[in-house]
C-alpha cells in the first residue's frame, strides 16, 4: 500500500546526461536510450502526458568547464547546447518507438527544434506528444534540475520524476558509506536542512513552494518507470506532507 496513488495524468521526467551513457565513457548508448524510449512509449499508452528534461553531463557540464578555467557563462552555454544534442537523440529514439515527440529549446535554434513556449508545450502534451525541454532554463548558472522544476511547474505536472543511478535518497553517499540509510519518504524541508544531494537547493525550493511532489528512483533497473506509473512506491518520495523522515530497510 504505502503511498501508492492513482496514475498521474501529466508527469515531468528528469534524465541526467550520464543516464544516457550506459557503460560508455562518453556520449549516448543507443541501447540505453532505446530502452528508456520504449518504457516511455508504454507510459504514454496509459494516457499519461509526458514532459522530459535531459541533462548534458555526458557531453559537457558548465560547472566542470568553469573549474578548468573556462568562463562560467561560456561553459554553461556549451552545456545547454549539449542538452539539445541529447534531446534530439531522444526525440529520434521515441519516434522509432512510434511516439510523436517535439524538442522545445529555451535557446533559439529554429533550424533543428522549436522555441519553448509554454502554451504550445501544453498543447503538444494534450495531443499525446512527448515534449522534450532542451537548453535548461536558457540562462547560465541554473542547473537542468532547476529547469526540470521550472518546467514541471509551468506545465502543471502532477509529479516530477528524477531518474538516477541509485534507488532513492540516502542519508549519505551509499557508494562511499555502505551503512547509509535510504528514505522512502521525506519532506522538502528535511532535504534542505540535511543538505542531501538530491537536486540543487533552488530546484528543491521551487518544488516545495509550488507543492510539486518529487520521486527519485533508479532508472537503470528495467521497468522501474512503468512500475511507478502503476502505483508502486519505488525510490524516495519528497513532498510537503512529512516532517519526520521514514527510513526503509534495504533489500
Amino acid at each position: 500500500m504505502g503511498d501508492s496513488k492513482p496514475v498521474p495524468k501529466r508527469i515531468l521526467l528528469k534524465l541526467s546526461g550520464e543516464a544516457l551513457m550506459g557503460q560508455l565513457d562518453y556520449g549516448v548508448d543507443p541501447e540505453v536510450i532505446r530502452r528508456i524510449a520504449a518504457e516511455i512509449a508504454e507510459v504514454r499508452d496509459m494516457d499519461v502526458q509526458i514532459g522530459v528534461v535531459l541533462g548534458g553531463g555526458n557531453i559537457f557540464r558548465g560547472a566542470g568547464l568553469a573549474r578548468s578555467g573556462m568562463d562560467r557563462v561560456t561553459g554553461d552555454q556549451m552545456g545547454m547546447l549539449a542538452t539539445v544534442i541529447n534531446s534530439l537523440a531522444f526525440q529520434d529514439a521515441l519516434e522509432r518507438e512510434g511516439v510523436q515527440a517535439r524538442v522545445m529549446s529555451a535557446l533559439q535554434i529554429n533550424a533543428v527544434c522549436e522555441d519553448y513556449i509554454r502554451r504550445r508545450a501544453i498543447r503538444h502534451l494534450e495531443k499525446g506528444r512527448v515534449a522534450i525541454f532542451a537548453a535548461g532554463t536558457g540562462n547560465p548558472f541554473f542547473t537542468t534540475d532547476t529547469a526540470a522544476s521550472l518546467r514541471a511547474i509551468e506545465i502543471g505536472a502532477d509529479i516530477l520524476l528524477k531518474a538516477t543511478k541509485v534507488d532513492g535518497i540516502y542519508s549519505a553517499d551509499p557508494l562511499k558509506e555502505p551503512s547509509a540509510r535510504r528514505y522512502t519518504q521525506i519532506s522538502y524541508d528535511e532535504v534542505l536542512r540535511g543538505k542531501l544531494q538530491v537536486m540543487d537547493a533552488t530546484a528543491i525550493v521551487m518544488c516545495r513552494d509550488n507543492n510539486i511532489p518529487l520521486r527519485v528512483f533508479n532508472l537503470t533497473t528495467a521497468g522501474s518507470l512503468l512500475r511507478i506509473m502503476r502505483g508502486e512506491a519505488l525510490g524516495t518520495l519528497v513532498d510537503n506532507g512529512l516532517e519526520q523522515m521514514q527510513e526503509a530497510v534495504s533489500d
